[in-house]
């Protein structure tokens, strides 16, 4: 049986039009909602920069989680400056190019930007390094199943073929792009919305299969999504339910619709068998035979061989900036490497020894995440403990699983008269926040408490107080760093936002070889 359905909202082109979008998306919670989501293709910002400034300064509020595309023309890049950004509360920018993971275990592939001829593309546009850093991994993932969903600033190109005609476009063959028709064909989300074009075209769902020859598999449904506001009425906003393909039984999710069709996307051309078989190179997370401080490591060889022999890890379906073998990664501030977690120096840290657990494969959460990762976490912590109680100091740990796709559990060092207050301020600013923060057990299990799926913020603290907090909405992202940086543990508020605390390169790399140095004694990956 199928896990409940999650309400989500899709919308076209905004631009600008922020309080008419964002009033309609009240009154349709009021009438018909809870909704959980709200998914904005197309041109969001517009001209309209007043108005965007009285949400940024939350003078008016965003009433629902909304996830955004990036710019569609170079006079909007400014508004984008990192990928993940959140643009003010209850929006948030999901980046160029890749999969974003609700707590849920709902998953959305996105691509952001007009196609380019060139490799890289630009800050509005997407190269082909973008279009094949999606599919790739997955042309290599034998397991693949799918996405939920797939949001782009364009259509498709040749969608309409097989389906019904587009209304008010005579040569629908000139319409989207040949590259967004790739990511689509490879991809094969559930749901693909678009914008830019002005028009409200649903289609008829396609097979993403071929009858007889192949096993069946789920259709996709794609809906281009017309202009916030037109004069011509068009259909700006869709509301859909979902249940995550993840949580449901195959016979349901293949189950083809009466009316479905062909994929109207043939094969690329881009593609070459060896293209393809490269692919597997890009999973393994160690490549070198010697770990960072020159060592042989543990996991290195088997039997007593000289040949390694690495352990596959599980893959993002899109560019992660966590995942161990992915190119996103700041390999300089790796510390430690294990078989299963590594620790890396945290970028933006609140104190120079603030450093990040974190699975190698990619896992979501504690909870999510298998027995042998749970154990080497643990691990990690223990010898962490020991070197800094040799410095004098405890160490809190706290793990946000709300908006992120990547397990990160935050290692922060605190000394004096910290270790004993820490607790009284995480509860006094959880009050100040409406939160409900919960104090646990101290030998309680997580993964018993907490059921895979539900967002929650945990926290381990020195003197071995355990607090949890099941998220519902609305829950601030910075809100652990925030309570460090009180005047009753590190008294840095100027430093509550780590985008204020990046450093240079070259600085990074010499705190990175600082804390190896300091952390060997203590690595239990080095034995």
């Amino acid at each position: 049986m199928s896990a409940k359905p999650l309400k989500v909202l899709a919308c076209g082109d905004v631009e600008g039009r922020f309080t008419q979008i964002f009033n309609r998306v009240s009154a349709i919670q009021k009438k018909s909602g809870p909704f959980d989501l709200l998914l904005c293709v197309g041109d969001f910002f517009g001209n309209n920069e007043t108005e965007w400034q009285d949400y940024k300064s939350g003078k008016l509020k965003v009433p629902i989680a909304t996830l955004i595309l990036g710019a569609t023309n170079d006079r909007q890049a400014s508004y984008y400056t990192e990928d993940g950004q959140e643009m003010c509360e209850n929006v948030t920018y999901l980046g160029k190019k890749g999969t974003y993971t609700e707590s849920s275990g709902l998953q959305i592939a996105y691509l952001s930007g007009l196609e380019s001829s060139s490799e890289e593309g630009d800050n509005s546009h997407f190269g082909r390094k973008d279009t094949t850093g999606l599919t790739l991994p997955v042309i290599a993932d034998t397991k693949y199943k799918g996405v939920d969903i797939l949001i782009t600033s364009q259509w498709p190109k040749n969608v309409q073929k097989y389906a019904s005609a587009i209304e008010g476009i005579e040569d629908g063959d000139q319409l989207g792009s040949e590259a967004v028709a790739e990511v689509a064909r490879i991809l094969q989300p559930r749901y693909h919305f678009a914008g830019l074009s002005g028009i409200f075209y649903e289609r008829q769902p396609y097979r993403n299969h071929k009858v007889i020859a192949e096993s069946s598999r789920h259709a996709t449904r794609f809906i281009g999504l017309a202009k916030v506001g037109n004069k011509e009425k068009k259909k700006f906003l869709y509301a859909f339910n979902v249940v995550p393909l993840n949580k449901m039984e195959s016979a349901e999710l293949n189950k083809p619709p009466q009316d479905s069709t062909e994929c109207p996307f043939p094969l690329s051309r881009f593609w070459s068998s060896n293209q393809i078989a490269d692919t597997e190179t890009q999973f393994f997370y160690n490549m070198s035979g010697k770990n960072k401080q020159g060592n042989k490591h543990k996991s290195d060889f088997k039997d007593g061989g000289d040949r390694k022999k690495q352990k596959k890890q599980p893959q993002a379906t899109g560019p992660c900036w966590f995942c161990l073998g992915s190119p996103e990664v700041e390999k300089h501030l790796v510390v430690s490497v294990g078989t299963e977690c590594y620790v890396a120096l945290a970028k933006g840290g609140l104190v120079p020894e603030h450093v990040l657990i974190l699975p190698i494969g990619h896992h979501q959460s504690t909870v999510s995440s298998p027995q042998d990762v749970r154990d080497e976490i643990d691990q990690y912590k223990s010898c962490l403990k020991k070197c800094f109680k040799d410095q004098g100091k405890g160490v809190v740990f706290f793990e946000r699983n709300f908006r992120t796709q990547h397990l990160q559990i935050q290692v922060v060092p605190i000394g004096g008269s910290a270790i004993q207050e820490v607790k009284d301020t995480f509860m006094e600013c959880a009050e100040s926040e409406s939160i409900s923060l919960d104090e646990i057990p101290k030998h309680s299990d997580l993964k018993q408490i907490i059921p895979v799926g539900v967002p929650y913020f945990y926290a381990e603290l020195p003197l071995g107080d355990k607090l949890l907090h099941r998220i519902s909405k609305n829950f601030p992202l910075q809100f652990g760093r925030e309570v460090l940086c009180e005047s009753g543990v590190l008294n840095m508020p100027e430093r509550a936002d780590w985008k204020n605390c990046k450093i240079s390169k070259e600085d990074e790399t010499t705190m990175t070889a600082d804390f190896k140095a300091m952390f060997k004694p203590y690595d239990f990956s080095l034995l």
